[in-house]
């Protein structure tokens, strides 16, 4: 579907509002963790699956260099 006066694509808001919460999380260290489910099931289908709330916690260790992993932070 396009914009009937300027011929445009029409803007999918539901995309847009997804690509902004992917790249909002991506700014803070937070991964996807659909992303992290897909790979695991792909690539390592017979190690187990971290849950939502482990792979948040351990997405924001690892953000913040608990454990004394090297935080990635800018200063």
């Amino acid at each position: 579907m396009s914009c009937a006066i300027c011929k445009l694509p029409a803007l999918d808001l539901s995309k847009l509002g997804q690509k902004l919460r992917d790249g909002a999380r991506l700014m803070i260290g937070q991964g996807d963790y659909e992303a992290y489910v897909a790979h695991r099931r792909a690539n390592h289908p017979s190690e187990p699956l971290m849950t939502r709330e482990e792979f948040f916690l351990e997405r924001q260790a690892s953000r913040f260099g608990e454990g004394g992993r090297r935080a990635m932070r800018c200063c």
